[in-house]
């Protein structure tokens, strides 16, 4: 293709899906999506994880329900770089998550979350939440402001990989959408 970019990352980037983001917690799962054309992260609800199993099924059925084409996880990368204990967690579970949508053809990639779950709450004070609703509610919007992220990402990826091609090709490199 053009440079080092990779073909199926790139058809993935241009071939829009509805996105299911994950904020994965150790009681609860926070659940966000994206719209059919990847710009805007929707909270959507909180899974209560009693068990893998059954927050497994859940996730998988708000995947089928919103047809999702890819499920990004927020891992909670430390400020020293490394993966700790709830990283960790976070990515064992994941994998278990990839093992039940590989089937499906559903890719699962990984976005540091750092801070989500600080941001999320101030922009639920910002929005004059009460703190109950804060609690109810905090999950979800962390898993929007992963996703809304990985969201922001993709379109910047996008943006340097057209400059780079009309840089390599000028007036020939291919069109928005075209990679």
């Amino acid at each position: 293709m053009y440079g080092t970019y990779d073909a199926h990352e790139a058809y993935l980037e241009c071939t829009p899906v509805v996105i299911v983001g994950l904020d994965v917690g150790q009681a609860r799962i926070g659940v966000a999506v994206s719209d059919e054309r990847e710009t805007l992260a929707t909270p959507r609800e909180v899974i209560r994880r009693r068990s893998n199993a059954a927050a497994l099924d859940a996730i998988l059925r708000i995947v089928a329900a919103e047809q999702a084409g890819r499920v990004v996880v927020g891992l909670p990368i430390s400020l020293d770089g490394e993966l700790h204990g709830q990283a960790q967690a976070t990515q064992a579970f994941a994998e278990k998550l990839r093992a039940r949508l590989e089937p499906l053809n559903i890719p699962l990639v990984y976005m540091d979350e750092t801070l989500s779950t600080v941001r999320a709450e101030e922009l639920l004070r910002e929005a004059g939440a009460r703190l109950v609703r804060i609690r109810e509610r905090i999950d979800a919007v962390a898993a929007a402001v992963i996703l809304q992220d990985y969201l922001n990402e993709q379109v910047a990826r996008q943006n340097v990989a057209r400059r780079r091609a009309q840089v390599e090709y000028g007036a020939d490199a291919p069109e928005a959408g075209e990679f």
